[in-house]
Formats: C-alpha cells, sequence, structure tokens
C-alpha cells in the first residue's frame, strides 16, 4: 500500500474495492445466506438482509479506522505482530478453501450448496433473526475480527499521509460502501435464488461455492509466498488495486459464466427418442 498510499485517487480506490472484495469473505457470504434463508417467507425483509449485515459492520469499520488513524502517529504496529497477523489469516483462509471446496464436490447433483464460515458455523443461532437491528449488531459482531480490524488499520494508516479526521472517514466509507454494494446484492440474489429453487439456483449456488474456495485459497496461497519469499513481497506492493479487482471481476466471471452455461443448456432442444440429429434437420443419417 505504500505507493498507492501516494494517491489520494488510487487510495480512494483502493478503499473501495477492498471493501468489495471483503465483501466476500465466506463468514460474510455465510451468514448472509442463513439470514436469507431464515427469512425466506418474508420476501420483502429477506432481500435486505445483506445490506442490514453489511450496515452494522460497516460502523464498526469506521469506528476502527477512525480510532487507529488518530493514534498511528504515536503507535507502529510490531513486526512480529504483523507476522503472527498474517500467518494466522492464512490458516484461517486455507481452512474455509478446503471446507468450500468439499462442500461442493460433497454435494449431490440435485443439491443446493451453502456457503460455509468459521464465524457463521460458530454463530449459527445468529442467523435466525427478523429483526433489521439485530442483524445490523450481528454484522457488527463478525467485524470484531483480526482480519476486518487489521484491513481498516491499513487504511487508517495510509489516510494519515493526508491528513487527520477528514481523509480516515472518507477512505473508511468507500471500504463500507465496497462492502455494501457485494453484500447487499448477495442478500437479493440469494433471496431471488430462493424463490426460484430450481436447476438454475443449483447452478449458481456451486459457482458461489467454488467462487469462495478459490478466492480463499488463492489468497492463502498468495500470503504465505509473500511471507516466505521477500523479493515477491516488495514485488506486490504497489499492486494492491490491480490484484484486488482482479478478484472481484474474478468473483463475477465465475457467477456470470455459471448463469451463461445453465440458461444455454436450458435453451438446447431435446432430441426426441428415436430421432437423429439428422433427420431433425431435414437430412437423413
Amino acid at each position: 500500500m505504500p505507493t498507492l498510499a501516494n494517491s489520494w485517487t488510487a487510495l480512494a480506490a483502493l478503499a473501495l474495492v477492498l471493501g468489495m472484495k471483503h465483501g466476500m469473505d465466506a463468514d460474510h457470504l455465510a451468514t448472509i445466506d442463513g439470514l436469507t434463508r431464515f427469512n425466506a417467507a418474508r420476501p420483502r425483509r429477506a432481500r435486505w438482509c445483506g445490506t442490514f449485515f453489511s450496515l452494522g459492520h460497516g460502523a464498526v469499520v469506521i469506528g476502527v479506522v477512525v480510532g487507529v488513524g488518530a493514534a498511528a502517529r504515536a503507535w507502529q504496529v510490531p513486526r512480529a505482530l504483523e507476522a503472527v497477523g498474517a500467518w494466522t489469516s492464512i490458516g484461517f483462509l486455507s481452512a474455509l478453501g478446503l471446507a468450500n471446496l468439499h462442500a461442493v464436490l460433497a454435494a449431490g447433483p440435485d443439491a443446493m450448496v451453502h456457503p460455509l464460515g468459521l464465524k457463521a458455523g460458530a454463530f449459527a443461532r445468529l442467523q435466525r433473526i427478523e429483526n433489521p437491528l439485530a442483524m445490523a449488531l450481528v454484522g457488527a459482531l463478525f467485524a470484531i475480527s483480526f482480519d476486518t480490524v487489521s484491513q481498516a488499520g491499513l487504511i487508517a494508516v495510509a489516510a494519515t499521509q493526508f491528513g487527520g479526521f477528514v481523509p480516515a472517514l472518507a477512505f473508511a466509507s468507500l471500504f463500507t460502501l465496497g462492502m455494501l454494494l457485494v453484500d447487499g446484492l448477495n442478500g437479493l440474489w440469494v433471496a431471488r435464488l430462493l424463490a426460484r429453487a430450481d436447476a438454475r439456483a443449483r447452478s449458481v449456488s456451486r459457482a458461489m461455492g467454488l467462487a469462495i474456495a478459490t478466492l480463499s485459497l488463492a489468497l492463502a496461497g498468495w500470503g504465505a509466498l509473500q511471507q516466505v519469499s521477500p523479493r515477491l513481497d516488495a514485488w506486490g506492493e504497489g499492486k494492491e488495486l490491480v490484484f484486488a479487482a482482479g478478484m472481484v471481476l474474478g468473483i463475477a466471471a465465475t457467477f456470470l459464466l455459471a448463469m451463461t452455461r445453465h440458461h444455454h443448456l436450458t435453451h438446447v432442444k431435446p432430441v426426441a427418442h428415436g430421432e437423429s440429429y439428422g433427420v431433425r434437420h431435414g437430412r437423413e443419417t
């Protein structure tokens, strides 16, 4: 981030894209999936579960960024603590990636695949709520994690180069906006899939599971390589925006591919029993 931090526009774009990437966290997707399913009988409320969750999560992020930004000039994160945090994140991402990959491979051909998250599984009861304020509080609770706090801290430290409170608040708001876009759309999408409950819904659910697994394992692998290779770590500095944008576009492409493939398969006219391809087209075989 040091290179990008020299440009207000670049850091603003990075904060927005990092927020979008953070919204694709497995725990976010799994929790929003659970909240939406529990409220499926009330479609209007179900569509907004992702938004309520993200608003609560974002409120904590903004608070952390503003607080860290105020103290950043007087305190630096120890290198040892950064290493411990990095390897902890790598371990969690690896576990999430493998768990979601197993869920996809173990699911039957007619089964929906539900995203898996570590905190989402541990706090499954918190997904059985109907009150929008309670959903926001669940989002706030999930924000109290090393991954969220570390990303907020990085944004806050970078924002101090442009001043104090106002830049930190601006970049935190952009991070929250990016996360809100992804999580809000995810809630709407899950609600729509539940209303359909057809082959397309199953196909897209598999794509979601594979996307989460791929993203988690890719991030874990890249993080591990950075830790063991200082040269690679130095090469990656200043390219955070490119990497984050690539991941967001990759996930979006996965969903579009799943939808397009299913649309194509469902619109291919089946060949009647005993009828050859040549006869259907006016030719003998």
